[in-house]
């Protein structure tokens, strides 16, 4: 089958694609044909091996895909399910770890997943829809739904909204009635977060945006009003102690992750000062995943494409994603494009 792979860490150079075998299926597995697969910010880190995590290689990256069940594991109980069903797993395997991490992944033809993981795909939702889902807007629902607890009528500040993350916690947000202030690092993104719902926009590059936030909702008083109420920041770095002036009293820092630092300088006295509460959220459940599929079917929400490419196009998508230059989610079609081997464009 076809693939993109990975045959040591490095830059985008290193991804070709290529045949590998087919999947061999264990025990209690289904094999899937991959209608969509797509990237997140995570899949640049595998690559250059800049996380701790140990990577099988040769490696195909993408955690999250959807498609159609073609078989089963030979004795495997596939319980209510049956071939040709459309389905949109969950990518964390237990005893594997994360499906294009630490286990082979989707940017490719087909893939194996045990059946505990299968999630029905349901009508009206296409392929490129799910695989645009789990790995991002399921870490978006959990933190602003199931632990930040975002409800109508506050004000959300999300940093670096324009990624994967970034434009499901502005859709999510808005969907629950909040006000939101959202950043990021070029004009077009700006617009694009504007037509995306976000009541003000901030030029993370050009302004002062904590001066910005503070003429947007005030700044924080000790017994009064001012501030936001929650701050979204999964990036870490000189922006945590910089997020904390913006946060009103009792207010919440929801983080997931810090892709620029994660060990910043911080001022407590904020937190102590202001009461503030920080807020931790990893993942996200089956449960939550199957929500965000009912959203996007009910049409409560649309997830934000940047791009649809094939198999040969991942090296200029992982490019684009590297450099900032995509605004929602990059989803690769490995049915799209030539049928032979080649490097990726």
């Amino acid at each position: 089958m076809r693939a993109v792979v990975y045959h040591q860490h490095g830059s985008t150079d290193e991804l070709v694609v290529e045949d590998l075998p087919e999947p061999q299926l264990r025990p209690g597995d289904a094999l899937i044909e991959v209608g969509a697969a797509s990237l997140n910010g995570f899949d640049p880190m595998m690559l250059a091996g800049s996380t701790s995590l140990e990577t099988p290689l040769p490696m195909v990256p993408c955690g999250d895909f959807a498609g159609r069940i073609l078989a089963f594991a030979e004795g495997s109980d596939p319980g209510p399910w049956k071939e040709g069903d459309r389905v949109c797993p969950h990518p964390f395997v237990l005893g594997e770890g994360m499906t294009g991490e630490t286990r082979v992944g989707a940017a490719c033809e087909r893939v194996r997943i045990p059946i505990p993981n299968l999630i029905a795909i349901p009508d009206g939702v296409s392929d490129v829809q799910a695989a645009s889902l789990p790995i991002a807007y399921g870490t978006a629902y959990r933190m602003m739904i199931t632990r930040g607890e975002v409800r109508a009528g506050e004000t959300v500040l999300v940093l670096g909204a324009t990624g994967g993350v970034g434009t499901g916690c502005v859709q999510l947000a808005k969907s629950l009635g909040a006000t939101v202030i959202a950043t990021g690092s070029s004009e077009a993104k700006l617009d694009a977060l504007r037509d995306l719902g976000a009541d003000h926009v901030i030029d993370n590059k050009q302004d002062d945006w904590v001066r910005a936030v503070h003429e947007i909702a005030g700044k924080p008083r000790m017994l009064g009003s001012g501030g936001v109420d929650v701050v979204i920041n999964y990036i870490g770095g000189e922006t945590w102690a910089e997020s904390l002036r913006c946060l009103r009293s009792d207010g919440r820092m929801l983080t997931c992750g810090a892709t620029i630092g994660f060990n910043p300088p911080t001022d407590i006295r904020y937190i102590w000062t202001y009461e503030q509460r920080i807020i931790g959220s990893n993942g996200w459940t089956p449960d939550e995943q199957r929500k965000l599929l009912e959203r996007v079917a009910a049409g409560d929400l649309a997830p934000v494409i940047d791009s649809v490419v094939s198999l040969e196009g991942a090296r200029s998508a992982m490019d684009a994603l590297i450099d900032r230059r995509v605004f929602g989610k990059v989803v690769i079609e490995p049915a799209l494009g030539p049928r032979s081997g080649s490097l990726c464009k």
